[in-house]
């Protein structure tokens, strides 16, 4: 810790300053109260979310706090999403109880982070609606936690710090792994697509890819310290490098990535369809260590809404993508990213997506009415479907999908596959739950020594969207 009084300019050294500053009013917390703080962080939305709930959560263990998931904390954190107007909705929902609790606990400490901060509506309605929140930053500051902490802290008043944007990228600050073998490792931060419907380039900002070496010395840490899986996270993996000096791609990462030592799986996500490789299928079918598991997100079958939507591809380039990936790696599982209801669906175009999700026959698909989200070229659409013909949609869909999916689903019966043991099945104190390559769980007989460990299993029947497995020697 920098011991002087001037903080340093350079991160993340300021942040550790500010850390040891933190640590200084947790101790004086701590002679008051007998007890050292707690802090609670709740997570909404992506994974790119809950990696940065863990390297929050870990800046405030570095300050002291002790970690609860009971929002009856004194340090109270919402790690927000705004891809969709429910999410907004329950927070603030949420943050109605936590006025109930700060009422019984003055000293409690509201914060608010993340994409639903970066959208200057919302900031204002808190600052007049919900003036018992005491901090509120960005998605581009995430790293600032400690500073706007101790200024929230010497300030006593609401502290809001938005960035409108950032090329700036800060590493190597604590983090807390939720789980001890496998991680999170964001690669690059940002969206370039610009999808009609979707607000996470406001939200974001442009593309920035971490440097290589960076990411790679990143895992080679993880992996020394027990980790046998990563999932490389981006809005868009697959546009990996463009912001380089030196680009490189995305398949020649995954290529470095597979040759560290100790690690056993590689997972990653989201893939757009419009940069999807020949180069990277290649990879992903000749490395043993990815697993066969792609997420490629259509959104909708129509080519006309396609268009509308921004995605730059047609229902016939996806549907050669998928066959291409198919012919070159026959196991792989396919899940994928469906909206019902974007301005001017008719019938005919909805038929069009029913037409894919049967010929594609994907192992799951999430499937979303569509949100309209102010400030995006969607929301100002005419021809908004009405929510009597979405619903009934949506409903025709996410039967379709289940259907094909538990079908699906049944071909690996009788084979052996391994299993990442993630915990105890929570039904059953007999049973440990796994999850397999393809991104299936299975439920077999285990014990907690298990947790963590890659098992092989013998999938002996299929429930649909799990699998019951015997495990092999």
């Amino acid at each position: 810790m920098n011991g002087n009084s001037v903080p340093p300019a350079d991160e993340p050294a300021r942040q550790y300053y500010y850390m040891g500053k933190c640590q200084k009013w947790v101790q004086s917390f701590e002679r008051r109260k007998g007890r050292r703080p707690t802090a609670c962080i709740q997570t909404f939305g992506c994974q790119m979310n809950a990696k940065d709930s863990e390297k929050l959560l870990g800046v405030l263990l570095e300050a002291g706090f002790a970690a609860s998931e009971d929002e009856a904390s004194d340090f109270v954190l919402y790690n927000t999403c705004t891809v969709r107007d429910n999410a907004n909705q329950r927070v603030y929902g949420r943050l109605g109880y936590l006025n109930r609790l700060k009422q019984k606990n003055p000293e409690m400490i509201i914060a608010l982070c993340g994409c639903m901060m970066q959208e200057p509506s919302v900031v204002e309605k808190i600052k007049k609606s919900y003036r018992f929140v005491d901090l509120i930053f960005g998605t581009h500051n995430i790293f600032r936690l400690a500073e706007l902490l101790y200024c929230c802290l010497e300030e006593k008043q609401m502290v809001v710090d938005i960035w409108d944007g950032t090329d700036q990228i800060v590493e190597n600050l604590p983090a807390r792994r939720k789980y001890p073998f496998k991680s999170g490792v964001n690669i690059m931060y940002g969206c370039n697509n610009f999808c009609s419907y979707c607000i996470v380039p406001y939200v974001r900002g442009r593309e920035r890819s971490r440097e290589p070496e960076d990411i790679l010395s990143e895992i080679r840490t993880l992996a020394a310290d027990g980790v046998v899986e990563v999932m490389l996270l981006g809005q868009n993996v697959n546009s990996y490098g463009k912001t380089l000096d030196v680009p490189m791609t995305f398949a020649e990462l995954l290529r470095r990535v597979a040759e560290i030592d100790g690690l056993e799986r590689i997972r990653f996500m989201t893939s757009h369809p419009k940069d999807l490789s020949d180069e990277l299928i290649g990879v992903m079918r000749d490395c043993p260590k990815i697993c066969r598991h792609l997420h490629l997100p259509l959104q909708s079958g129509s080519s006309r809404i396609l268009k509308m939507m921004n995605r730059v591809y047609n229902k016939e380039q996806y549907l050669a993508l998928v066959e291409k990936i198919k012919r070159e790696i026959p196991d792989m599982s396919l899940t994928t990213d469906i909206i019902v209801g974007f301005p001017g669906e008719t019938e005919e175009d909805f038929e069009e997506t029913l037409d894919v999700v049967r010929r594609v026959r994907y192992d799951s698909a999430f499937t979303f009415i569509y949100s309209k989200r102010t400030g995006t070229p969607a929301a100002a659409m005419e021809e908004q479907v009405p929510e009597e013909v979405v619903k009934p949609r949506f409903e025709r869909l996410l039967r379709e999908v289940q259907q094909i999916s538990s079908k699906v689903c049944r071909k690996d019966v009788g084979k052996t596959m391994t299993a990442l043991v993630e915990g105890m099945d929570t039904h059953d104190g007999r049973l440990v739950t796994g999850r397999l390559g393809n991104n299936i769980m299975v439920h077999f007989p285990g014990d907690a020594s298990d947790i963590g460990k890659l098992i092989p299993v013998m999938l002996l029947e299929s429930k649909g969207f799990y699998y019951m497995g015997e495990r092999l020697p």
